[in-house]
C-alpha cells in the first residue's frame, strides 16, 4: 500500500513542479511543494521496497520432512 501512496505523491509532485496545475495561494509556492512531494514519494517507494524485501527474506520457510518413527 505504501508503494501506491508513493506513486500518488510522486505524480502530484510532478504535476505541481512542472506547473501543469497552478495553485493561486500567496502562502504556497507550487514548485517548492512539488519538490517536497516528489522527495516524499520517492522516499515512500524506496522504503516500501526495502521493508518488503526484508519481510520476504524472513518469512522463507524450508519444507523438510522429518521421520521420527522408531522401529518396533
Amino acid at each position: 500500500m505504501a508503494i501506491g501512496t508513493g506513486i500518488v505523491l510522486l505524480v502530484l509532485g510532478l504535476i505541481l513542479a512542472l506547473d501543469v496545475v497552478q495553485i493561486d495561494l500567496d502562502f504556497i509556492d507550487d514548485s517548492a511543494l512539488g519538490t517536497i512531494l516528489i522527495v516524499a514519494g520517492i522516499l515512500a517507494i524506496v522504503l516500501s521496497l526495502i521493508i518488503n524485501a526484508q519481510r520476504s527474506r524472513h518469512t522463507v520457510v524450508e519444507d523438510r520432512v522429518v521421520d521420527d518413527r522408531r522401529p518396533r
